[in-house]
């Protein structure tokens, strides 16, 4: 079943849409009951309005993380959000949470990272 952000794009702004659709989706997958219920809310299309409000606080927030009770947690957070209705974003905030996703992976297993290198010569 695809995701709310499939319908409707450009080949090369789908494909971006459905990384980030993805990411999240697996990131909502991992969240305790409530976490993915909240976020299956803001990740519905009808929710353009709030996620923009929510995503636009979180990273006013996560700016302000030098003061208490807010957090530099609120900046990816936000960004997530807004990277659903702002195309800049998609591509950026995919890329980070698939990055982040295996950087988690390969710290939970115990590997050391394994840095790419460039082929070709």
């Amino acid at each position: 079943m695809a995701g709310p952000l499939s319908a409707g794009r450009g080949d090369e702004d789908g494909r971006h849409h459905r990384r980030l659709d993805r990411a999240v989706g697996r990131l909502e997958r991992r969240l305790p009951e409530w976490g993915g219920r909240v976020l299956r809310v803001l990740r519905a299309p009808s929710a353009i309005w709030l996620r923009l409000i929510a995503g636009g606080a979180l990273v006013l927030g996560g700016l302000f993380s030098f003061l208490p009770v807010l957090g530099l947690w609120m900046l990816p957070l936000g960004l997530i959000l807004l990277a659903y209705d702002i195309p800049p974003l998609r591509r950026p905030v995919g890329r980070f949470l698939v990055l982040g996703e295996r950087l988690w992976r390969k710290w939970r297993l115990g590997r050391p990272l394994r840095r790419r290198t460039p082929t070709g010569g």
